[in-house]
């Protein structure tokens, strides 16, 4: 490098240069919670591996005491300062420039600085609790994906692995967490100064600081591992059943990964305040209240299942992701698909009465949603400045990547994927690797083309629909990229296909690697005995593949027999539903036809078949709202009468012996009913919410069932009627559990009444509801959606400055701009935004548009379904 080269050539960089990187941190951080500031100094033990006058870091958000800079070579006593400290605030870098080169080789660079406990929830952050009636400030710490930098200066790339050792000083009273156990404690008057063990080679994301007042659960594993609860006092008990989840995860991630946990203990902690559902820091996991604590007499069966998926996938990230860490954000998928796909086994195998394989549909149904939009993204996203990251933290890395790796998984086999994944992590432990990596290593162990077949799913955005048609003894297969508005995309995928014929015990599997082929059927019409009354194929079986299906109508109507005979898998039945339900959205299908193949679910009792329909049931109950107004009273009643009879059976009083999806199932339906109207569904849910108010440990109105109640009580208030809004206000203001003022939130602005939802609206922004659960109260009624509209725009300011965050102004966003159904409104909110959009919601907006857009267009097809009037008559139920 010419010593004359400027600081300014390292601006509008993707990465770091690569001329020297970090081997150590030696960290020592004070924070003080009073004054929400920190101070601290960082040694950083550097390798120089090529020739340079510079030293380039991260840092933001930092001031940088410029006297205590300096560097050190192993190789002399010299002691270098730099002649240039520069912060480029727009790359948050620090750029040290020296006079002459520096030596090859390690040194130590020295800096100290000062920083703020934000309150943005990232970086090193203040969260407030409450202690005997007293407000009090908690630091904790957040990184990922690159806001260590906002803490102490750093290498805040993942490829810059590299130990720690960090020393605290904190008031004596107060409890300190980091990553490592302390090793040494000196009290020095009224502060303590804690000394953490060193850790292993990690990336700088996956650090973790809290210090606070906390109680804490623990328990030992047979290795000696000490696993933890950490809660605010006087919520101990509620970390009882993620403590247990987790000692019997650890214990089988051991297994499974054949590699034992790497460090010598774990905490997981509860956060009152956090962006994110949880975050898998090296030993220190931190978590939002809600999926980590759990009280068997206030919380409900969906939480219990929500506590157990989250510590299993953030467990799982001890191994994939931290012990085996991504290259860099491009393979950030890697990362968190591999998590959500294993958590789901985990907890199979904990709770195999959850039966959690079939509820992973709603991971695949998800990531099929998003990634049906021309404003998707590839799994695999180049990141070209730091800005763009966490735009990425969403349904495409996280469900569309645990979907693909399940079909994966289904393609190899079970047992060959495992030895292949207890291959990669013992291979690049305390290292990076990159997609590609993970495919050499499957490739070896199973033989088969695992590179050219994942590669068709992760270097291109979207998916095909597989168009089959009955031709005689033959299936005639078309893929077609499927896109949500209507339209062909030109992508092509190598499709592991599946089909049975009549029954799960004549299956065929084989890839299809073009835009058509013909398949022989092994079965034929008549001439199986399996047959019986009627014929039938499935494609994709137990939806295992990424994919959507489009059947002939024949086909179509052998699969409403089948359905209606109960010959399929649950999971088969919510794969028939939701392609069925997409392609009408795509108007490549008729309502009609949509409402007919429902009818065919009418004896259906399964949760995980009935989510999927009650999700279906009320988005079409929402469009034909706007599109046809004259008949959705009509289809109203029929979807009413299609979840009626499950309703009634289940009932609202909780059954003894009554299983896990039932309880949830029961939550689930009533709630639809009272989206829906039902009258008798509404009244009952008024009676028992009185009996609540009276008594808030009555019988009547458990957990599971108050959202029903809360959302029936705010289909009754107004202006001049507002006793239920101020009942659910006082609940909210009363609630010490962080799950029941968030039920209570999402419900106060689904209301009829314009001023109510205007009011509610405005309750996000004041103190009484944190940032971080402002989005829950997003929740808008379709009469109050102008309303919502005009509040976002009246308040956009503020907002987009207090929840800077990529994930939580994506939320504000989206939540109110997917009410809409119209083509003029997409025009006026991209209008607002032309002058307002940053990258950090920039891809929420534009997808949030085209659903505007393509609702639009289903309105339109809908109105031109010249039947649907016909079919509407046939279907209602008879009085």
């Amino acid at each position: 490098m010419a010593m004359n080269e400027s600081w300014e050539q390292f601006k509008n960089q993707a990465r770091l240069p690569k001329f020297a990187f970090p081997r150590r941190y030696d960290l020592f951080i004070k924070p003080d919670l009073s004054a929400c500031v920190f101070s601290g100094t960082v040694l950083i033990a550097v390798e120089v591996v090529a020739e340079t006058r510079f030293l380039v870091l991260n840092a933001a958000d930092l001031a940088i005491d410029r006297d205590s800079v300096r560097f050190k070579s192993h190789k002399s006593d010299q002691e270098l300062r730099p002649s240039e400290i520069v912060l480029v605030e727009e790359d948050e870098i620090l750029v040290l420039g020296f006079l002459g080169a520096l030596p090859i080789g390690e040194g130590i660079v020295t800096i100290e600085f000062t920083g703020t406990l934000n309150d943005q929830m990232r970086g090193f952050y203040r969260s407030k609790y409450e202690y005997n009636g007293e407000a009090r400030n908690m630091a904790v710490t957040q990184f990922e994906s690159a806001d260590a930098r906002r803490c102490f200066p750093c290498w805040d790339e993942p490829a810059f692995k590299a130990t720690f050792k960090i020393t605290m000083e904190v008031p004596s009273d107060l409890v300190a967490l980091s990553c490592m156990p302390i090793v040494h404690e000196k009290v020095d008057g009224l502060d303590k100064i804690l000394s953490f063990a060193e850790s292993p080679v990690m990336s700088t994301y996956l650090v973790a600081i809290v210090v606070g007042l906390f109680d804490f659960i623990e328990d030992i594993m047979p290795d000696g591992t000490k696993v933890r609860v950490y809660t605010q006092i006087g919520k101990r008990d509620q970390g009882k059943f993620a403590l247990g989840v987790a000692v019997k995860t650890l214990d089988l991630y051991k297994d499974y990964f054949a590699v034992p946990y790497p460090l010598p203990k774990l905490d997981m902690i509860a956060i009152p305040d956090f962006a994110a559902g949880a975050m898998e820091n090296y030993g220190l996991i931190t978590y939002r209240e809600t999926y980590l604590l759990y009280d068997d007499r206030l919380s409900s069966a969906m939480s219990k299942q929500s506590v157990a998926i989250t510590v299993a996938h953030e467990l799982a990230h001890q191994w994939f992701g931290n012990l085996v860490t991504m290259e860099w954000w491009t393979h950030l998928w890697l990362n968190e698909g591999f998590a959500s796909w294993v958590s789901y086994l985990a907890v199979d195998a904990l709770f195999p009465e959850w039966n959690i394989w079939t509820q992973f549909l709603d991971e695949t149904s998800s990531g099929l949603k998003l990634d049906g939009l021309a404003e998707s993204h590839p799994i695999e996203v180049e990141i070209n400045h730091v800005n763009e990251i966490d735009a990425i933290f969403d349904s495409i890395s996280y469900e569309k990547g645990a979907s693909i790796i399940r079909m994966l998984q289904n393609y190899l086999g079970p047992a060959c994927f495992q030895r292949a994944l207890a291959s990669y992590i013992k291979r690049y432990a305390y290292s990076n690797a990159k997609t590609e990596d993970l495919w050499a290593v499957l490739e070896e162990e199973s033989g088969e083309p695992v590179r050219d077949l994942m590669n068709s799913w992760t270097k291109q955005k979207g998916y095909p629909v597989i168009s089959v048609k009955l031709n005689e003894h033959s299936l005639e297969l078309e893929q077609t990229q499927f896109l949500s508005d209507g339209s062909s995309g030109s992508g092509m995928w190598i499709v592991p296909l599946t089909s049975c014929c009549c029954s799960y015990d004549s299956q065929t599997k084989f890839l299809l690697k073009t835009k058509l082929d013909i398949n022989e059927l092994t079965c034929r019409r008549n001439a199986n005995k399996e047959c019986g009354e009627g014929f039938w194929i499935k494609l994709n079986i137990d939806q295992t593949g990424f994919y959507r299906v489009k059947y002939d109508d024949e086909l179509a109507a052998g699969l409403r027999y089948a359905i209606q005979a109960n010959k399929l898998s649950l999971m088969d039945k919510i794969g028939v539903i939701e392609d069925s339900y997409a392609l009408c959205v795509a108007c490549k299908q008729t309502l009609s036809s949509l409402l007919f193949l429902l009818k065919s679910y009418g004896e259906e009792f399964d949760y995980t078949v009935l989510s999927h329909i009650i999700s279906v049931s009320c988005a079409i109950a929402n469009i034909v709202a706007d599109a046809i107004p004259e008949l959705s009273n009509d289809i109203r009643l029929i979807l009413i009468d299609l979840l009626q009879s499950t309703a009634e059976k289940l009932g609202w009083d909780p059954k003894d012996g009554e299983s896990h999806l039932d309880v949830m199932l029961r939550a689930d339906i009533l709630t639809a009913l009272v989206k829906l109207g039902h009258n008798n569904t509404v009244h009952e849910a008024l009676r028992r919410f009185e009996a609540f108010l009276n008594d808030s440990s009555t019988f009547l109105l458990p957990p599971d069932t108050r959202k029903a109640a809360y959302l029936a009580v705010m289909q009754t208030v107004s202006t001049s009627n507002r006793s239920g809004y101020e009942s659910l206000l006082r609940i909210y203001r009363e609630a010490d559990q962080s799950e029941e003022r968030v039920r209570v939130l999402g419900v106060l602005a689904y209301c009829p009444d314009k001023d109510i939802v205007l009011e509610s609206l405005n309750l996000l922004l004041t103190s009484e509801v944190r940032n971080q659960d402002a989005f829950y109260g997003l929740r808008t009624s379709r009469e109050g959606r102008e309303t919502a509209w005009r509040w976002l725009k009246d308040n956009w300011e503020y907002i987009s400055k207090t929840w800077a965050s990529s994930s939580l102004i994506s939320s504000f966003v989206h939540a109110i701009v997917w009410l809409f159904t119209s083509d003029e409104k997409a025009e006026e909110i991209e209008e607002f935004f032309a002058s307002r959009v940053k990258p950090s919601f920039e891809r929420a907006l534009k997808q949030s548009l085209e659903e505007v857009r393509n609702k639009a267009r289903w309105i339109r097809s809908i109105r031109n379904d010249r039947s649907l009037e016909d079919v509407v008559k046939e279907l209602l139920p008879k009085a």
